[in-house]
């Protein structure tokens, strides 16, 4: 059974304060747009009767190059969470070709965990119910539940609360670009001073699309421009060429410009970066 986990764009992001856990309250909008991986998983067959039904699932990985242990990837995890209240769950073979970018502000990873999820439970006939889906989702990941509801959503909390919003793209046309420059999520954090913003996401996103380039900000854009100021080029360019509204996804370093669909762009950047021009249908 084949399913495509696609990724996510964050329209605006305030760091609202740290908790005593050690995660911080946000605000965001998650919206889904259509870049995607592939993901097969299939009932491992074996003639050999001694080969233990709790081992780790064989996952081999095609297209972009996915660092990191096999154990630690989120797709065998979502797997192992499932198998430990679930011990009927059969050992399998997970295939997954990586189109999206990581590290990148898309929520790549998280989407194939969550997707895992789902196709472990539809093909298994686990009749998990959404709720139960968001509960495994949240231990793979603050990401992971989003992408369980997988439209656009108001996310509080670490990002898990999640509130369904209205919000259409579909309209325009969105160009992803990623530098291939590698954010740490964890210095991203410290470069931040956590704030009650003036405006909230909110509120900003119901508002006419051209109203964003002045009220709707990712808070984590800033200090990674000051680090990084050749990614600033990528958002001058965006709006240089009529960009609607643009910004930096997540904790970076991808960033977004929304244009209009009759807008003929033609952008040159770097060979290294990742470019992609999507229109959500």
């Amino acid at each position: 059974m084949i399913l495509f986990p696609n990724c996510k764009i964050n329209l605006g992001l305030s760091i609202l304060r740290k908790r005593a856990d050690g995660y911080h309250d946000l605000e965001t909008v998650f919206y889904p747009i259509p870049l995607h991986d592939a993901l097969e998983i299939n009932p491992r067959r074996t003639n050999h009767s001694n080969i233990p039904e709790q081992q780790l699932p064989e996952l081999t990985v095609t297209g972009l190059s996915v660092a990191g242990e096999a154990n630690d990837n989120l797709c065998v995890k979502a797997w192992q969470l499932l198998k430990a209240d679930y011990p009927n769950l059969p050992a399998v073979n997970i295939h997954l070709h990586k189109a999206i970018p990581m590290g990148a502000g898309l929520g790549g990873g998280s989407a194939d965990g969550a997707y895992t999820l789902l196709l472990l439970n539809k093909q298994f006939k686990l009749n998990l119910t959404r709720d139960q889906l968001l509960h495994y989702a949240l231990q793979l990941g603050s990401d992971c539940p989003f992408f369980i509801y997988n439209q656009p959503c108001l996310g509080l909390g670490r990002g898990e609360i999640l509130q369904p919003v209205t919000v259409d793209l579909s309209a325009y046309k969105i160009i992803i670009v990623n530098p291939r420059i590698h954010i740490n999520t964890g210095w991203a954090f410290h470069q931040l001073t956590p704030a009650e913003p003036e405006h909230r996401i909110a509120d900003i996103i119901a508002q006419p699309i051209d109203t964003w380039k002045k009220y709707l900000i990712n808070d984590f854009e800033e200090p990674v421009l000051q680090n990084h100021p050749e990614l600033r080029e990528i958002k001058d360019k965006f709006y240089e060429s009529g960009a609607i509204y643009a910004a930096m996804s997540g904790s970076g370093s991808s960033f977004f410009g929304i244009f209009e669909c009759n807008n003929a762009l033609n952008f040159t950047f770097p060979d290294r970066y990742f470019f992609k021009e999507l229109q959500k249908t």
